[in-house]
């Protein structure tokens, strides 16, 4: 009888939550991609109200971009139980994210007070208000797990040693991040 040798194939894994998150993201990403495409769309059809963009989204800009570095800061100190990082990290993120959301709404009353209107007789507008709005919702699910994020920091649930939850989040806060960056670039060069 010959020998028989038995090769072993190594499987990557990810975990369940992560996954779940990606999909997650790609059902996001697939809803902003068809509001861009039907912006698209829609502006082709020549009767189309050229807007001047909020100002006020050039900071909110800068805001969700800090925000990122924020959270990102937070889980390096949790790689480094450093739990009191970790806890201000946090908190900046979520203070930024509240200053981010009210320039958002600063913006939707520099549209108003220019006329622009969520109606269906004036589409560009109309689109700004949907993609704001739908980032800002997906933000305020953002906001509520790092609330609880940091909770479980408070908890000591969140450390070097188990820092899943705070990989979600950091995880989904560069998305909303990324996500902010391409809405802006998309609506300021096809406006």
């Amino acid at each position: 009888m010959g020998k028989v040798t038995l090769t072993t194939t190594r499987v990557r894994s990810m975990n369940p939550k992560i996954f779940a998150l990606l999909v997650f993201m790609v059902s996001v990403v697939m809803i902003f991609g068809s509001l861009s495409s039907a912006y698209l769309v829609k502006k082709s059809d020549g009767d189309w109200i050229f807007i001047d963009f909020p100002v006020m989204f050039q900071y909110t800009s800068i805001i969700i971009v800090l925000s990122s570095i924020s959270m990102h800061w937070a889980y390096l100190s949790t790689k480094k139980n450093d739990l009191e990082k970790v806890k201000l990290g946090l908190l900046v993120t979520g203070i930024l994210a509240l200053l981010f959301t009210g320039g958002q709404y600063l913006g939707w009353q520099e549209l108003i007070q220019d006329g622009h209107h969520f109606a269906a007789d004036h589409p560009a507008g109309s689109f700004i208000y949907v993609f704001t709005g739908l980032h800002i919702a997906h933000l305020g699910g953002g906001l509520l797990y790092l609330g609880i994020v940091l909770y479980n920091v408070f908890q000591f649930k969140v450390h070097s040693m188990k820092r899943l939850k705070i990989e979600l989040c950091t995880i989904y806060w560069h998305f909303l991040g990324g996500l902010w960056l391409y809405l802006y670039l998309f609506l300021i060069s096809n406006n």
